[in-house]
């Protein structure tokens, strides 16, 4: 499973789709802040501190050997707007000041699962405490449970949940309360080398009409 995927000779190139879509909404909310859940070789971070080096992108990683490796291997350097940690990304989250961030990317898997704690009503609560614009990267499972429920959850603590996607591939889901203008979104991402199409709130609701979020009390919580 592809994990990272890194141009040495060119940050601002980002391989994954999913990646781009992200990066589409972050700067048509013009999100200078970003705290980031889950690193990796930290291309998306990299990338946004490439373009806007007076922005402040923050990496939350909770694996040291993936943080070794993109030093190593990988050309992760200090660079201007960027700053990497080995961290737990709920409790960084947790220990952030309320609106200290324009938006809250959460990238973050166990094998090809969102971890439990980091998607319950609870913690997106927190992710929504300190940021206007959640963002989840959610894996294909070709059933829709992982989907509905991560937007069931941000629906509870979010005004309006909406997604960026194509078939049988990532869905990133956000949940919005900087009211993002979703028209320009839908068509940067239709325009992109892998199209994707917005799926509106309405039908977000729809989609989750009968689905129970995630909780604390249901999820291993570190």
């Amino acid at each position: 499973m592809d994990a990272s995927y890194i141009d040495l000779a060119d940050p601002t190139h980002l391989e994954f789709a999913y990646l781009r879509w992200m990066r589409i909404v972050l700067r048509v909310a013009g999100a200078r802040r970003v705290l980031h859940v889950g690193g990796g070789a930290c291309a998306l971070a990299r990338a946004l501190a490439a373009e806007d080096p007076d922005g402040h992108q923050l990496v939350c990683e909770i694996d040291a050997s993936v943080l070794a490796l993109a030093r190593e291997h990988l050309g992760l350097r200090p660079q201007p707007g960027l700053q990497v940690c080995h961290a737990e990304g709920r409790a960084s989250i947790a220990s952030q000041a309320d609106k200290s961030w324009d938006a809250v990317v959460i990238d973050a898997f166990i094998d090809a699962t969102l971890p439990r704690w980091l998607i319950t009503v609870e913690a997106l609560g927190d992710a929504a405490r300190v940021s206007p614009l959640t963002l989840i990267n959610v894996a294909d499972d070709h059933t829709g449970n992982e989907l509905r429920a991560v937007a069931a959850g941000l629906a509870e603590v979010c005004p309006q949940v909406w997604s960026v996607g194509a078939p049988s591939g990532n869905i990133v889901l956000a949940g919005d309360a900087a009211n993002v203008d979703t028209d320009r979104v839908a068509t940067q991402a239709a325009a992109d080398t892998a199209p994707a199409w917005l799926t509106p709130p309405g039908a977000i609701a729809r989609l989750i009409a009968d689905t129970s979020p995630l909780r604390d009390r249901g999820a291993r919580v570190v």
